[in-house]
């Protein structure tokens, strides 16, 4: 597995990470014997970088995460998130999130979060508070590196002019363009990016199915990409990235994380699942490079993403 360099300030991780969303919410109902297998079989394969969040099941999605990696914790980095509550509220009052870090630390029962995000921006808190009770764990050695998620360049620009911004955090996928938008200012900044939802929240799988067949919890019924409307020509478009991903002998999962890799090398995919098999053929996907003609192709199939928009 080859490193990727996320930020300047010394951020090194896995070119794939994993990302823990579906071991404690929105994808049907958790396993965490497989969770944990899976985990753990991600970072035999080289995976070291491994993201999770307060909101994923409020705590105890990292209390899994933690589980599985402390044979294993001085050799990956872990990252989490604060600033939402159960109501999917905003909330970066600067007492909520010396409150959630420091839950966050003894759910993952570690010493230091690796990289620490504000989930989503707060309109009632300015950026620079928000970053300036982020930097106090920094100062005291309770945090490495900052990041941002689900935010805009204005914010961006503001926050790391508090403190260096090392990585932001966006939906990113051949269904979901949004985040090149920030290209500029993740060059200019030297802010890495890492891609939440590479596979199009399983749209991209291989193995999606219509809305019915999930779960009412299941954040697919959201999503419009899902919607009754939409769904046919996402799959029409899906069934042509397939054919192209039979053509270079990988899977549809495994084309869509290579052209991920082959955007920018400073962005890093964390595909997530709770299926050690799975977890082996997301991260085959660093040994395929695509071609320029390959990567043309992806974009005369999906020039403008998924049909209806990734919605959340």
């Amino acid at each position: 597995m080859q490193q990727r360099n996320l930020g300047r300030q010394g951020l090194t991780v896995s070119e794939i990470g994993y990302g823990a969303m579906g071991t404690a919410v929105g994808y049907g109902p958790s396993d965490d014997t497989g969770s944990i297998a899976a985990i753990r079989r991600a970072h035999e394969l080289g995976v070291t970088h491994f993201d999770t969040a307060e909101m994923y099941g409020w705590g105890e999605g990292e209390k899994l995460l933690g589980h599985a990696l402390a044979p294993i914790r001085d050799e990956v980095t872990i990252a989490t998130k604060f600033g939402l509550t159960p109501t999917f509220a905003p909330n970066s009052k600067p007492e909520h999130i010396r409150e959630v870090v420091e839950n966050s630390l003894r759910n993952l029962n570690i010493d230091v979060i690796d990289v620490l995000y504000q989930h989503g921006p707060d309109p009632s808190v300015p950026i620079e508070d928000v970053v300036g009770v982020m930097k106090e764990f920094v100062d005291a050695g309770k945090v490495k590196y900052l990041g941002l998620s689900n935010t805009d360049t204005d914010a961006i620009r503001r926050a790391h002019a508090v403190h260096p911004i090392s990585v932001l955090q966006h939906e990113y996928s051949i269904f979901a363009h949004d985040s090149e938008r920030f290209f500029p200012v993740l060059e200019e900044l030297g802010i890495g990016l890492v891609a939440y939802s590479p596979l199009a929240r399983g749209f991209l799988s291989g193995a999606v199915k219509p809305r019915e067949h999930y779960d009412a919890s299941d954040f697919r019924q959201m999503i419009p990409w899902w919607a009754p409307e939409n769904f046919d020509q996402n799959l029409s478009i899906a069934s042509e990235l397939i054919k192209l991903a039979e053509s270079k002998g990988v899977t549809l999962s495994q084309l869509a994380l290579a052209w991920l890799l082959a955007k920018k090398d400073y962005i890093v995919p964390i595909p997530g699942s709770r299926n050690p098999e799975r977890v082996a053929q997301n991260i085959a996907a660093a040994d395929l490079r695509l071609t320029a003609d390959d990567l043309a192709r992806i974009d005369e199939i999906a020039p403008d993403g998924g049909i209806g928009g990734r919605g959340m």
